[in-house]
């Protein structure tokens, strides 16, 4: 059922819906018990790791706070985003992309999603 349904709206309405839906529930989850810093690095050193505020960001969204989410990690709120439309095409265009194109932008997204967050915790100034 779902592999057919993996392209074009409906596919993007699959995955949606079903981002919409974990979000709510890890926000509703989250309200009830808060389990702190998930994140290994800031856990054991204090310092955010690129993609730190990811799961802020799905907290946020259940919560229907989308600036919050966007301020948490922008990055991470994209690429969600880039999951989620991903049947329209643009996962089809990400993939014929030249693998070092795409290290690359990959690369450069996650160090100024580095320094978002560095900036976001006060390691930088703003």
């Amino acid at each position: 059922m779902f592999a057919a349904s993996g392209d074009g709206a409906l596919g993007v309405a699959l995955r949606a819906g079903g981002m919409a839906t974990a979000a709510v529930v890890v926000s509703a989850l989250h309200r009830v018990h808060d389990p702190g810093t998930l994140c290994p690095l800031r856990a054991l050193t204090g310092i955010p790791c690129p993609l730190c505020g990811g799961t802020t960001v799905f907290i946020e969204l259940g919560a229907a706070h989308p600036v919050k989410a966007l301020l948490a990690s922008p990055v991470v709120l994209l690429g969600a985003i880039g999951l989620a439309t991903a049947p329209l095409g643009s996962g089809r265009r990400w993939w014929a992309l030249d693998p070092r194109i795409r290290a690359w932008i990959i690369g450069v997204t996650l160090g100024l999603s580095w320094v978002w967050q560095l900036a976001r915790f006060g390691f930088l100034p703003l």
